[in-house]
């Protein structure tokens, strides 16, 4: 087994399968992306080559960097809610009373689709005849907004959500990573008299910190490409006040028919993902990681 595995070529055909899948599936249609980002096309007719025209439109595009600010609010707002997600796995991973229960309870949204959990916060977002507004009028507030018809209120109503739909895999991965920590290094602190809070700041949170950096990068990714929550509950209204990336490229090209122009804004959206994501690992990139 040994010799067979030292030869080059038998690894690179043990791999090749997993590259051609990759190629198919990923590189190809980002490559054909940038490509029909050169066309006057309708998804139906001729294509016509017009150069970068389509990118030199996109950059000026108001709306598509309208689109880029909401998504860029929501990679901080669910970078932000990692915090709590922390905390909450934190309590899970400590020896509570009930955490067995709620360890269930905060897998729940994971269980449902997208199109699920957005006509069940439809539901609760109703002006007239939803929970939400029903509970600020029994404690006072007599004319509560209109969540999802407020262009003022709508983005961070849809905020909502997204990270409630998001909560139970991000607090799965703390969990996971909290219970692998050696449970001697947490009775030793104990022992020295370190109290909860400086267990989980000084002991527990340096030796998961690799997981959480990568949590980092997959909330601001996931974030800057979100698209069906936000679609079937506003469609990226009113008046664009919710629009993302991922749905305006979407508009642009299946319900414009514009696909030489939606093309170039998802080439666009690839080219920002990468950026970002640069710039979040290198913020959060340190020499060393604490082993245990």
């Amino acid at each position: 087994m040994n010799k067979v595995m030292s030869n080059k070529w038998i690894i690179a055909l043990y791999v090749l399968p997993a590259l051609l899948l990759i190629a198919v599936l990923i590189f190809i249609p980002l490559i054909l992306t940038g490509y029909y980002g050169l066309m006057d096309w309708d998804g139906i007719g001729a294509m016509k080559f017009i150069g970068l025209e389509n990118y030199i439109v996109a950059i000026q595009d108001l709306k598509f960097w309208d689109s880029a600010w909401h998504s860029l609010l929501l990679a901080i707002f669910s970078t932000l809610s990692l915090i709590i997600y922390l905390a909450i796995s934190l309590i899970l991973a400590s020896k509570i009373k009930g955490a067995d229960l709620l360890r269930k309870i905060y897998l729940i949204p994971m269980l449902l689709s997208s199109v699920a959990i957005a006509q069940l916060w439809i539901k609760v977002y109703n002006p007239s005849n939803g929970m939400l507004n029903h509970i600020l009028m029994a404690v006072g507030i007599e004319n509560p907004p209109a969540w999802l018809a407020n262009t003022s209120i709508v983005l961070f109503a849809i905020f909502i959500p997204i990270l409630w739909q998001y909560a139970g895999f991000y607090i799965l991965i703390y969990y996971a990573a909290l219970k692998n920590i050696p449970e001697s290094i947490i009775e030793a602190a104990k022992i020295d008299g370190a109290s909860p809070i400086q267990i989980a700041y000084r002991i527990k949170l340096p030796l998961i910190m690799g997981v959480v950096k990568v949590t980092i990068v997959l909330a601001v990714v996931g974030s800057l490409k979100y698209f069906d929550l936000i679609y079937v509950m506003t469609g990226g209204g009113p008046n664009g006040a919710s629009e993302v990336m991922a749905s305006y490229m979407y508009k642009l090209a299946f319900s414009s028919n514009d696909f030489g122009y939606g093309s170039a804004i998802g080439f666009l959206l690839l080219i920002i993902t990468l950026i970002v994501t640069i710039i979040v690992r290198k913020v959060t990139a340190t020499k060393e990681e604490v082993q245990y």
